[in-house]
């Protein structure tokens, strides 16, 4: 009788022994944590599942492979939930007897660093020869070797994801030496140089409730399930979105604008006082185009925050003589040319000024019609005409003159692009 037991304990911790043999195994290749549920499920001859903390089945297998419905009528007991959380902060394997009889549950917490995101399930239905101290050990060894396996794919992926980053910050940087370097890097991205595509800067302002820090995930989230085809990088409060066109050239930037103004409705409707304003970059079709294009994406948005228009979209194409006033790196410069050409205004009243310019404007836009520029106004055509002669009697500007009529045009431009405009 003793030599019976002594040989079943033999073979038990034979088999015990080989278990942990199959599983450092699977440790130390690229096995993932299917592989560790399917040899337990067959060596105890039980169904096996990993979950995560929310009780959402990760990976499971059964000698019946019926494993996941199974795991899914047993996880809905309320105990459970109890057992995974003293589990998990314990980090100690359990057994429970008595959740759905008259099968028994061994919970063991899978430990990946500091924290237990998942846990380990045997549900054993007593047809077996193991015992139940085998089952324990078992259960909290493949624990460990699915904590292995998981912490393994997080570095991984931690990995992925920076170079992920480095990628795309080479390519909105152009830093990259050569095109074919730069080609490369874009091809892992997913970057299709046979389409043209648009950059697209959404900036975030700052609000005072704070609520809008959250909303470059909301961006991000958005840009992933409507545009899979996109490259999306987040930058503190910046998103950036690498946006593929599907519509003819001449109409490309529908599919961004209507994307974009989508996305801030989204926004609105969650963080109401959050404001993000856009800049669509020019068309890039090579990826060395990527870079030009992010930058005028974001002098968009700085010319946006000029005009008044934040929190809007405003695409690089749309902007004109803009573009070319872009191309001024300090405003003070712009200023000064503005300021030069309507010197003299400066001396008289703020509202008279802001009169004057404002009816200019119009005259202009108006193709130097007095009549449409009233209209406009609503005011009288006499009126339109004695502002315009005032301003030429005050800088000293004759605007039938070609050279004088297109120095006064620029300088309107420039007083809207840097905020100053009437």
């Amino acid at each position: 009788m003793a030599d019976n037991e002594i040989s079943r304990e033999n073979t038990a911790l034979r088999g015990l022994v080989a278990v942990y043999r199959h599983l450092s195994t699977l440790a130390a290749q690229d096995s993932g944590i299917e592989a560790v549920t399917e040899l337990i499920a067959e060596r105890m001859d039980a169904t096996v599942a990993v979950v995560d903390e929310r009780m959402g089945v990760l990976a499971a297998a059964s000698p019946a492979g019926v494993a996941e419905e199974v795991v899914r009528e047993r996880v809905v007991h309320p105990r459970l939930a109890q057992v995974l959380a003293l589990t998990g902060h314990t980090r100690r394997a359990a057994r429970i007897p008595d959740v759905i009889e008259p099968s028994p549950m061994i919970v063991a917490p899978i430990p990946v660093g500091n924290e237990v995101p998942a846990f380990l399930l045997t549900l054993h239905d007593g047809e077996g020869d193991i015992g139940d101290d085998m089952r324990l050990l078992v259960t909290e060894h493949a624990a460990t070797v699915c904590g292995v396996i998981l912490g393994r794919e997080r570095v991984v992926a931690a990995a992925g994801a920076r170079a992920r980053e480095d990628l795309i910050e080479g390519l909105l940087s152009g830093k990259g030496s050569d095109a074919d370097e730069v080609l490369r890097w874009a091809r892992h991205l997913g970057y299709d140089e046979t389409r043209d595509h648009r950059v697209l800067a959404l900036v975030v302002e700052q609000s005072q409730d704070g609520l809008g820090e959250r909303a470059p995930v909301v961006i991000e989230r958005f840009f992933g399930t409507q545009a899979s085809d996109a490259i999306i990088a987040v930058r503190d409060r910046e998103v950036v979105v690498v946006l593929p066109s599907d519509t003819p050239r001449a109409d490309q930037a529908d599919r961004a604008e209507r994307l974009t103004n989508a996305c801030l409705d989204r926004v609105r409707e969650l963080f109401p006082s959050a404001l993000v304003t856009v800049g669509i970059g020019g068309r890039c079709g090579p990826p060395e185009q990527i870079a030009t294009s992010y930058d005028e994406a974001r002098r968009t948005v700085e010319t946006a925050r000029r005009m008044g228009r934040t929190g809007t979209v405003v695409a690089f194409d749309e902007l004109g003589i803009h573009r070319l006033l872009l191309q001024v790196a300090d405003p003070a410069q712009l200023r000064a040319f503005a300021h030069e050409v309507f010197g003299e205004l400066s001396t008289h009243p703020r509202a008279a000024v802001s009169e004057y310019l404002t009816t200019l404007g119009c005259y202009f836009r108006a193709n130097n019609s007095p009549q449409r520029a009233s209209r406009a106004l609503h005011v009288h055509p006499n009126t339109v005409t004695y502002r315009v002669r005032r301003v030429e009697q005050i800088t000293a500007l004759d605007f039938t003159n070609y050279r004088d009529r297109l120095m006064a045009q620029v300088a309107l431009e420039i007083l809207d692009a840097v905020g100053e405009g009437p």
